[in-house]
């Protein structure tokens, strides 16, 4: 959901998202298909014989619906015409889904997770926002058919938790093409489906969080499970020294500071696994790890130290790593 980004951010897209899949380079028994979304590449992996080019028309309109209601890069979009209202405008059932779930995600993170910090990620240089109110996630409040907000110039941004969703939708869609034993990724984030075709789960890498290095560690995704990750990587820029990157720190109201480089979590959802990794990683080097282990979250902390990296794993990732 990111529209026209510059050259370089997509490739690097990209590049994440063959990182993440390392193994299915090498394994040519499998049957791939892969194309564009939301700024960056999906991709789906099944056994031979899947036939996964059934899937493709009903996974491109899935994508363009999804964009067209929750990109806030395009201004005819369901959640552009939100953000220009004074107060409110009717939504959908599965825009009020999303919303409900990012606003019970922010509360849980106790607002590490705030989905009306568009206008501050705008002001850093990373998105189409320019305009609005303070973040403030509780005045977004959410009804039946409607989505309503209590100042004219409140914003809602749901990048942080739409491409989670989006791949959960992708997920059901395989399922229903009868697609039993596939892996799909979009950008990055993963779902299994099944096994891999030698009877054993599926096995993704844990993209390194500075670009130009292998893979920092190998986990197997049981199946039913997806993987997301959020750091510092593609969206970042070096300013007098300091790197800084998209994931904003609503209480200090800026990019999140710290030696806390990613944050990647388990969930039997995507949508789950995508708004944990960026809650947690916007809380921050102590209140992240705090908040993952008050609450359980399979998560993987990734520090920068010296020149290494510091791994911490919270809420039994340890299980899946290889």
């Amino acid at each position: 959901m990111h529209g026209n980004l510059p050259s370089r951010r997509a490739f690097l897209a990209s590049l994440g998202a063959a990182l993440a899949t390392p193994a299915l380079a090498c394994e040519a028994s499998l049957e791939r298909q892969a194309g564009r979304a939301f700024g960056t590449h999906w991709h789906i992996a099944g056994p031979d014989g899947a036939a996964l080019d059934r899937l493709r028309p009903a996974l491109e309109k899935l994508f363009a619906g999804i964009d067209h209601e929750m990109s806030p890069w395009r201004a005819d979009s369901a959640i552009s015409r939100f953000n220009a209202s004074a107060a409110g405008t009717p939504a959908s059932a599965e825009m009020t889904r999303v919303v409900q779930a990012a606003l019970t995600l922010a509360r849980d993170s106790d607002g590490a997770f705030d989905p009306t910090v568009g206008p501050l990620v705008a002001r850093w240089g990373f998105g189409p926002i320019d305009l609005g109110a303070v973040a403030d996630w509780r005045g977004v409040t959410v009804e039946e058919g409607r989505l309503s907000k209590r100042q004219t110039d409140l914003t809602l941004d749901l990048c942080g938790i739409a491409k989670g969703r989006a791949l959960d939708r992708a997920a059901e869609l395989a399922r229903a093409h009868g697609m039993q034993n596939v892996l799909l990724d979009l950008g990055g984030e993963l779902r299994a489906l099944g096994r891999h075709p030698a009877r054993r789960d599926w096995t993704v890498a844990v993209e390194h969080p500075f670009p130009g290095h292998p893979p920092h560690a190998i986990l197997h995704l049981p199946k039913g499970m997806s993987v997301a990750t959020s750091g510092l990587g593609a969206q970042s820029y070096t300013l007098n020294g300091r790197l800084w990157g998209h994931i904003m720190d609503p209480s200090i109201a800026r990019p999140v500071d710290g030696l806390l480089r990613s944050v990647t979590v388990l969930a039997a959802d995507a949508m789950t696994a995508d708004g944990w990794a960026t809650a947690l990683f916007a809380a921050g080097d102590n209140a992240g790890l705090a908040l993952a282990r008050a609450r359980d979250i399979a998560a993987l902390f990734l520090f920068e130290d010296g020149t290494a990296l510091r791994q911490v794993e919270t809420g039994g990732i340890r299980a899946v790593l290889t």
